[in-house]
């Protein structure tokens, strides 16, 4: 009851010369999907492993000069690729907590999975890209606009990363403030490891606990070992007595 398939139609199988490459811009904020359907202008990506840099010139004269990195990508199934897998086929690994392409649902929980090597190949339905170094031309969607992040930085560390601050300059004058809805009210996220005057008092007072702590304990264990001494010599004259009774009597 299963034909087989007429010569002249291609089966899913085999893998389709059209590639999805979505390229991402960090420093805009945006995202562009392109369908590339000439297998000539993905040459340079085959066989490049994750992490490499290729140019784009063979994309289209649009792509003149760009330069991108490779960021991941899934097959046709829709596997996706990892880092450090030197194949371009799909294989079968143990994951466990800490691996990428894995979430543990239970605690110590391992699991036997399926992903893609992370050599590109033309089996590939769906390619990430990261822009590296912009070319001449704009690209409408990518380069020409720019979408600001809706979050700044939470850690304080991270915000004097951001706004190039010194160890004596104020965090709290620099967090990133957005706006709620119609109204002109703003909301700021909570800086996390900040070092502030109530914290180095709570850390010395922690401190001071513990040497107080170790104080009495040594003081506790002196009164223990002196007392113990003082029982062993009262124990030791009541005996001296009780044999200079007996002694006694025994006269």
């Amino acid at each position: 009851w299963l034909k087989p398939p007429s010569p002249g139609v291609a089966t899913s199988l085999l893998p389709s010369a059209t590639m999805k490459l979505n390229i991402a811009n960090p420093t805009t904020g945006c995202q562009k999907v392109y369908e590339i359907e000439d297998d000539k202008k993905l040459l340079p990506f085959f066989d490049k492993r994750m992490g490499a840099e290729v140019t784009g010139d063979t994309l289209g004269d649009e792509f003149k000069g760009y330069i991108f990195k490779i960021g991941g990508g899934n097959d046709k199934q829709g596997f996706p690729m990892k880092q450090g897998i030197l194949c371009n086929h799909r294989v079968r690994l143990l994951f466990k907590k800490g691996m990428s392409c894995f979430r543990e649902r239970r605690k110590g929980c391992r699991k036997r999975k399926s992903v893609r090597g992370c050599v590109v190949g033309p089996d590939l339905a769906t390619l990430s890209l990261v822009l590296i170094k912009k070319g001449d031309e704009e690209l409408p969607g990518l380069t020409d606009d720019s979408r600001p992040r809706r979050l700044g930085p939470k850690r304080a560390s991270h915000i004097r990363k951001l706004f190039n601050l010194e160890k004596q300059d104020d965090v709290r004058k620099f967090v990133v403030r957005r706006q709620i809805g119609e109204k002109k009210k703003t909301k700021a996220p909570k800086i996390q490891r900040l070092v502030t005057p109530a914290m180095l008092q709570r850390k010395r007072y922690y401190r001071s606990q513990t040497r107080n702590r170790m104080i009495l304990g040594k003081k506790l264990k002196e009164d223990y070992e002196k007392r113990v001494h003082e029982y062993k010599h009262e124990q030791k004259e009541a005996r001296a007595a009780e044999v200079a009774k007996k002694k006694k009597h025994a006269h």
